[in-house]
């Protein structure tokens, strides 16, 4: 990787070659856009990178926890080589990352893992 990128972003794909995590973040105001895509590049040049930015939920899924004024957004991502590939992004309701965003982002990867061989 050129210019200090330690990793590329390398958005989920469906099988349908649907993006929904860059549909999510283009379905932001403009703002939050931006301050999620910065956050994403911090992850990008300076991998590996821990709290406050990036948490590890559980083997092979972190989380980018970005700001949003007074909302919180996260993208649950995994690592795989030299991309980082998220997964599924959200707003935060709740203190806890709800099970359901959870299970949504260990089902993509699942599909990343078999679309990968």
């Amino acid at each position: 990787m050129s210019d200090g990128l330690r990793l590329r972003v390398v958005f989920f794909a469906t099988e349908t070659g649907r993006e929904p995590v860059r549909e999510w973040i283009k379905s932001l105001p403009h703002e939050e856009q931006h301050v999620i895509g910065s956050d994403l590049l911090a992850v990008q040049y300076l991998w590996p990178i821990g709290m406050p930015l990036v948490r590890k939920l559980e083997e092979d899924v972190w989380e980018v926890r970005s700001t949003l004024g007074n909302r919180i957004a996260r993208v649950l991502f995994t690592v795989s080589g030299t991309r980082l590939v998220p997964l599924h992004g959200f707003i935060k309701q709740s203190q806890k990352t709800p099970l359901a965003d959870l299970n949504l982002a260990r089902r993509r990867l699942r599909e990343l893992k078999r679309s990968m061989g």
